[in-house]
């Protein structure tokens, strides 16, 4: 039976698992003025206690022989679900038999104390096997804070370089925020839908992040053309629609960091998130699946949070307004199977909004 830590106080837990309770005491005497030691008394019963609490435990003490479930069987499960990666096993045994040796080894244990135990043996091994795990798992987080440090420093700077276009432009500063908020919606969606674009986690993440700049090149459109409060004329329009061209240009000039992910995703963004799936948008005409996917989902993203926003040129209309202006082709054309999730998420888009903002501050505190 699995017992209270015998000293709660205490950090490192270690679990004894064998079918005699004399060998179970006789261990737990040797490691409990050091450690919280907990007891289990067969096979079936430490896959119990560990499916609720593997990660409360420094150590697993495991005997091979133990009826039903042996000690194998636990080595194995805890192979299938991962956690000896972080939570190590020795096996205690007075098996002599070198191919059990190495079997328990294949399955993933980390060292062998045979009987007789001997008081110091066990303690040193015990001590050693803790200590090399906790500085593994030590060292694994430090990596893990340090790659996030570094993906939230890149964030707040494309961040940074979206608002000025967006300061430029007067306009809040939400519309960068609002365009990946949706564009990641959306491809979420989407991946749920179908395969067809073997998009992954990290594809997702770098368009969402990409999309920061997809109006990179308006900072190259005059001022009396980017702030008319009204209707531009054809000339207007035409200078307007370069920003497309110039914003992949000025991604495209980043020549060291031209094969990164985000590089090249960005560049397809600012280049084509005005194609239209008809082949009616610009700048180059691009027809159907022509148009990278990324391209094609932040142009939604991109025309939704147009229609809703309060414009130099025009008032803000409402979330029902604006899915029906797009799903009837008022915005341009656009993949019909993006309109099959715009149509399936009309009515909870307003709540996903929320929930990822709120997801985002959260996240951005916690950093902070």
């Amino acid at each position: 039976m699995d017992e209270a830590p015998s000293k709660a106080n205490k950090q490192e837990s270690v679990l004894i698992v064998d079918d005699s309770e004399i060998n179970r005491d006789l261990l737990a005497d040797m490691l409990e003025e050091d450690y919280a030691v907990s007891q289990a008394a067969c096979g079936e019963e430490v896959l119990a206690i560990l499916e609720e609490k593997h990660d409360d435990y420094s150590c697993v003490l495991l005997d091979l022989n133990m009826g039903s479930v042996s000690g194998y069987d636990v080595l194995n499960h805890m192979k299938e679900k991962g956690w000896l990666s972080y939570l190590p096993v020795i096996i205690i045994s007075a098996e002599e038999n070198i191919d059990c040796i190495k079997r328990a080894y294949s399955l993933g244990a980390i060292d062998f104390i045979s009987r007789p135990f001997d008081v110091e043996i066990v303690q040193r091994r015990v001590r050693t096997t803790i200590a090399v795990y906790s500085n593994q798992r030590r060292l694994s987080q430090m990596v893990v804070d340090q790659l996030y440090e570094n993906e939230r420093s890149n964030t707040m700077l494309l961040s940074i370089l979206g608002h000025i276009v967006e300061f430029r432009n007067k306009e809040s500063g939400a519309h960068i925020e609002n365009v990946g908020i949706l564009t990641e919606i959306l491809l979420e969606h989407l991946v749920k839908k179908t395969d067809r674009y073997e998009l992954s986690d990290s594809d997702i993440k770098t368009i969402t992040r990409a999309s920061v700049l997809h109006d990179a090149g308006k900072i190259s459109v005059p001022h009396d053309i980017l702030n008319k409060p009204g209707r531009l004329t054809p000339e207007e329009f035409a200078i307007m629609k370069k920003h497309t061209l110039d914003g992949a240009e000025m991604i495209d000039a980043c020549t060291q960091f031209k094969d990164e992910a985000i590089v090249k995703t960005a560049y397809e963004i600012c280049r084509w998130h005005h194609e239209r799936y008809d082949g009616k948008g610009y700048p180059d005409g691009l027809k159907g699946e022509e148009i990278p996917i990324a391209a094609q989902v932040v142009a939604i993203a991109d025309v939704y949070d147009a229609l809703t926003s309060v414009r130099c040129y025009k008032d803000a209309v409402a979330h029902e307004e604006a899915i029906k202006m797009i799903l009837n082709g008022e915005c341009g054309s656009f993949n019909p199977l993006l309109m099959e999730i715009v149509s399936e998420i009309a009515v909870s888009l307003p709540e996903l909004v929320k929930a990822s903002e709120k997801q985002r501050a959260e996240l951005g505190k916690r950093s902070a």
